[in-house]
């Protein structure tokens, strides 16, 4: 809640005409000094999940293959993002959650001043802003309605954003606080293996996967047509 009480006052003052001494030179200060405070946070999620490595162990493929959920949100996503009428932002948009890792991929495919490069960055900065919140309040709901175990929602926490990850758990440790060391071990191992694993994934899976529904779903509920062709990569690549 810090976080999201400092960027909803950061962005007050960044758009007040009056405040002169927050611009766009502080903004970029603040964006690299974020990443250093929530250093802490992720090395605490390191100690906790070799604390607990023989628990994850046991496991096994069970923490690695519930990564590929991610891939669902594909499928839901896209069609609505076509529905409010976004075009080929919709590809930066929805082929992944749209954090660091995934920044760096679409700008790097795309160029920065593609449109899919500016759907990225909206669903970054919506993220960090209301997707804290969301996930808060979606982990302690499920966690109180669902009759899933303790570790499961941990697990599904690690999404591959130290600050979703964070205020996830949140609530599971004081739900749960006899489970708390092992439940911050699952979820900062989940949160790793997506940070590393979900780089690959929208490489391979996420971008292929939108690309082709794109093309499948743009000329039926889209409203102007604007096909995403190999030529279209190659031009912004060239760019690039």
């Amino acid at each position: 809640m810090p976080l999201l009480y400092a960027m909803v006052m950061g962005l007050a003052l960044y758009l007040a005409k009056p405040i002169k001494f927050v611009g766009k030179k502080q903004s970029k200060v603040a964006q690299g000094a974020m990443l250093v405070f929530i250093g802490p946070l992720i090395a605490k999620l390191a100690i906790s999940s070799g604390q607990s490595i023989g628990v994850i162990l046991q496991v096994g493929p069970a923490l690695l293959l519930q990564e590929l959920g991610n891939l669902g949100t594909i499928f839901f996503a896209l069609p609505v993002a076509l529905l409010l009428g976004f075009k080929r932002e919709t590809i930066g948009m929805t082929s992944s959650i749209c954090r660091e890792p995934n920044l760096g991929i679409i700008i790097d495919k795309y160029g920065f001043d593609s449109d899919e490069s500016r759907g990225v960055l909206a669903v970054f900065v919506i993220g960090t802003m209301i997707g804290t919140i969301f996930i808060s309040f979606l982990a302690s709901i499920c966690a109180s309605v669902l009759p899933l175990h303790p570790y499961a929602f941990a697990m599904a926490s690690g999404i591959g954003s130290a600050s979703m990850n964070a205020a996830a758990v949140s609530p599971l440790l004081h739900m749960f606080p006899s489970m708390a060391t092992n439940i911050e071990a699952f979820a900062g191992c989940s949160n790793l293996i997506s940070f590393c694993f979900g780089v690959y994934e929208c490489i391979f899976l996420a971008l292929p996967i939108t690309n082709f529904l794109y093309n499948k779903l743009e000329p039926r509920i889209g409203r102007e047509y604007k096909p995403l062709t190999h030529s279209d990569d190659v031009e912004n690549n060239e760019e690039v």
